[in-house]
């Protein structure tokens, strides 16, 4: 029986093999740095490659480990930040040619913590400008594409980290999500994307987008790595003001625990009949459910506000907020913008008080309606994106190009991953959407969990990355 590749070892199993001493992280991190130089120039997933640092982190991990010390699961192992995470020394882009060589002085809080614990930074991946903008062509580095087909786009703004964790450049990178920047990317990208809970994982040295519905959280291909990650990552920082005081449980420790017994409710209405939904995509989340009530769960069609008001909230105060942290950039250096971030970011110089002031009592209206749904059921499934990945060619600079249902869980706050539910008939990848109480990511984890180990689906690669 032929020995797994290198690349598509999980997380656990990369660290159960560096612990008994069948592999060394220089060998794990030599063999992710051959696949970038081999796989990324034709999906163009990462901006910056620290070769050298990665090879001197993984040197470390491993005289870490010959001296009998062990800083946690990730201790040896390969990942990759979304390009808006300050790193000190290493430039963060942005992927603008306004931070196109800005170098920070500090790290964000999560590579603080993931440098600590002994992972190996291979280095920074693309995303759309600022987190905002669209796969543009009018800016210094190329968008990112598709694994599953490079005429098709990764979806953003964690462009990049959907890319490279599909190709198999790395078992796990960072994203944010200020709308479904992490779902969405994974969603067309076929990977587990988590949104933790609005405070649980510090923002701290993230360039913001939109201060009041930012969130960071992981990328990866299984959903045991997404917890690994989330509990690495997870915890209160002082010095983020939207951190929460809460504890951090072990997201591992109930993945194997299956759903029998757990309700989960499907807010149908949100996207049955939404302009463009594919019907390939609702047989498969159709599919999903079944599989989920077969395994036990209590599955049930429920009501909330309608979707298209979620949706309105969370764009009145994201182009507000994101204008408010761009205006002098606006005002001096209108035209060193990309024209979709330009494009999107203005409409926030549009926004009244009374709008915001009214998106703003919306925003605890629809936050009370899900908090109350939450309280009746464990979870809610729903679609991620209503269509596969879109062409890139057909989303090229135009003001909406992705086909995302996700902000709702921002306006809430509420904590939602994507999985992969399938396949469309010309190989891109289906999506689902579960979303949880506040500070409940380990149940949606466990769901998510009993629905990967049934499916499969983790086991499936694009044939680039093979």
């Amino acid at each position: 029986m032929s020995e797994t590749p290198l690349h598509e070892l999980s997380i656990a199993e990369a660290g159960h093999k560096l612990r008994d001493g069948s592999l060394t992280s220089i060998a794990l991190t030599e063999d992710a740095l051959a696949r970038i130089a081999r796989i990324d120039p034709a999906i163009n997933a990462f901006i910056t490659v620290t070769a050298d640092r990665a090879l001197a982190d993984a040197q470390a991990a491993d005289a870490a480990f010959a001296r009998g010390e062990d800083k946690g699961p990730l201790q040896g192992v390969p990942y990759a930040l979304k390009d808006i995470y300050d790193t000190a020394g290493i430039r963060t882009t942005c992927h603008s040619k306004l931070r196109v060589n800005h170098v920070p002085a500090h790290d964000s809080a999560v590579e603080e913590k993931l440098h600590a614990q002994g992972g190996v930074l291979l280095g920074k991946l693309a995303t759309h400008e600022f987190a905002l903008g669209g796969p543009s062509f009018d800016l210094p580095f190329p968008p990112a594409r598709n694994p599953w087909n490079t005429e098709h786009a990764t979806g953003g703004s964690s462009s990049g980290s959907g890319a490279a964790v599909a190709a198999g450049l790395v078992r796990m990178a960072m994203g944010t999500d200020t709308g479904g920047s992490i779902r969405g990317p994974a969603a067309l990208c076929g990977t587990i994307g988590i949104k933790p809970t609005f405070g649980r994982v510090s923002r701290r040295g993230v360039f913001p987008l939109a201060y009041s519905l930012d969130h960071v959280g992981p990328l990866a291909w299984s959903v045991e790595d997404a917890a690994i990650t989330l509990n690495a990552i997870a915890g209160f920082d002082a010095r983020d003001h939207g951190s929460a005081q809460v504890p951090v449980p072990d997201f591992c420790a109930t993945l194997d625990h299956g759903v029998k017994g757990l309700r989960i409710g499907i807010p149908r209405h949100f996207f049955e009949k939404a302009a463009g939904v594919s019907p390939e995509v609702l047989r498969a989340i159709d599919a999903a459910a079944q599989t989920l009530a077969q395994l036990g769960a209590i599955v049930e069609d429920v009501r909330l506000p309608d979707y298209e008001l979620f949706a309105a909230c969370g764009r009145v105060i994201m182009f507000t907020e994101a204008f408010a942290i761009h205006q002098k950039d606006f005002q001096e250096r209108p035209l060193d913008f990309a024209l979709s971030t330009y494009s999107r970011m203005v409409m926030g110089a549009f926004v009244t008080g009374p709008d915001l002031v009214q998106a703003h009592r919306l925003r605890r209206e629809l936050t009370h309606a899900m908090t109350n749904m939450l309280q009746r059921y464990n979870a809610l499934l729903t679609a991620c994106t209503i269509a596969p990945a879109p062409l890139i060619k057909a989303s090229r600079d135009r003001v909406s190009d992705s086909p995302t249902q996700s902000m709702p869980f921002n306006v809430t706050g509420h904590p939602a991953l994507s999985i992969p539910t399938g396949f469309s008939s010309d190989g891109l990848p289906l999506s689902m959407q579960i979303a949880g109480r506040h500070f409940d990511e380990a149940t949606i984890l466990r769901i998510a969990s009993a629905f990967e180990a049934q499916s499969g689906l983790n086991k499936k690669r694009p044939a680039m990355a093979t």
